[in-house]
């Protein structure tokens, strides 16, 4: 009886393990297969250009992304990352007549105002995460239509500025790829191996027990929102010098793109769970899939839209069953 017991005790913990090794590095898993499978059936997908193509599309997305994951992990949501990315390429173009120094301190200061009111109403007020960067999401375009004279106004990034070698390439890759690389070192480091990093997970875990122990929780789900929107407006900024000119239509959208990326990759809605890799395997997986469809070359953009969708939606029913598993 004893070793029966012993034996599914075993077994339980071993499942446990497999359903915590998928969770956090399936994103990646996929990401690795669906890359070769897509070389062998389309040649020109695994090209130099094609897949540098790729990752420099996806770099800005990416940085957006790492913000997100902080937010979700701590168990909030930030709905407004894609109308602070657009305002701070817009704020970014504007300044760059000013120098580099304008050009980029302009858009950081103002998403990162952003950022710290929406921290401020959630963790101060305790308002909900979604009412709040609802809320800034039309505020923020609102205020980049003002900018722009409701869109009118393109402003350009001057020829010469040291600002548009922040768009170039650097060893064969956009400078914004190098950035994006660095900050997942830098972010990884931070969330995995700092007191605040383990205070997000703790929050997103149980705030409850998070100021049953001590920990600042206010003062953490503040920075997670003030570091969102510091990447958001750092990538529009850098999405500026790129294509240099502040383009008043991007961003739309974009919220939903960068919640699905860091959801493939693993971090958990609910908070508590996720890690800075998955959110980059996620961001690179939707790049990979699209690029896919586009291969393909016979797929409106109405089946592009359900198949992302699907794709998705299997990926939270297979978390959720994940993560029942390893409560068992």
């Amino acid at each position: 009886m004893t070793a029966t017991i012993a034996t599914e005790s075993v077994r339980t913990r071993h499942l446990e393990d497999v359903a915590g090794v998928l969770q956090r590095h399936g994103a990646l898993a996929v990401l690795a297969l669906l890359t070769i499978v897509s070389s062998i059936a389309f040649p020109r997908f695994g090209s130099v250009d094609n897949l540098s193509n790729i990752v420099v599309d996806q770099s800005f997305l990416a940085i957006v992304a790492l913000g997100m994951t902080f937010v979700i992990i701590s168990g909030g949501i930030d709905l407004s990352v894609g109308s602070v990315f657009a305002l701070g390429g817009v704020v970014a173009a504007w300044g760059s007549q000013y120098g580099l120094v304008v050009a980029l301190a302009a858009p950081l200061a103002l998403c990162g105002a952003i950022g710290l009111l929406n921290g401020l109403l959630v963790a101060r007020l305790r308002m909900a995460p979604f009412i709040v960067t609802l809320a800034s999401l039309l505020g923020a375009r609102g205020l980049l239509l003002a900018l722009s004279d409701e869109g009118r106004t393109t402003y350009q990034v001057p020829e010469g500025s040291l600002f548009r070698y922040l768009g170039r390439d650097l060893a064969g890759l956009n400078v914004s790829v190098w950035i994006a690389v660095l900050l997942v070192i830098v972010l990884g480091v931070v969330l995995t191996r700092t007191t605040f990093g383990h205070t997000v997970f703790a929050v997103g875990g149980s705030e409850d027990a998070a100021s049953l122990m001590g920990l600042h929780v206010v003062r953490t789900k503040t920075a997670v929102y003030v570091l969102s929107g510091l990447l958001a407006g750092l990538a529009g900024a850098l999405n500026a010098a790129w294509v240099s000119s502040g383009v008043t239509i991007l961003g739309a959208g974009m919220e939903l793109d960068t919640i699905a990326a860091v959801v493939i990759g693993g971090t958990l809605l609910v908070g508590g769970a996720g890690s800075v890799v998955g959110t980059a395997a996620g961001v690179l997986l939707l790049g990979v899939i699209q690029n896919v469809i586009n291969q393909v070359g016979s797929l409106n953009s109405s089946v592009q839209a359900v198949v992302s969708g699907a794709f998705l939606a299997a990926v939270v029913v297979l978390q959720t069953v994940l993560s029942r598993t390893r409560r068992l």
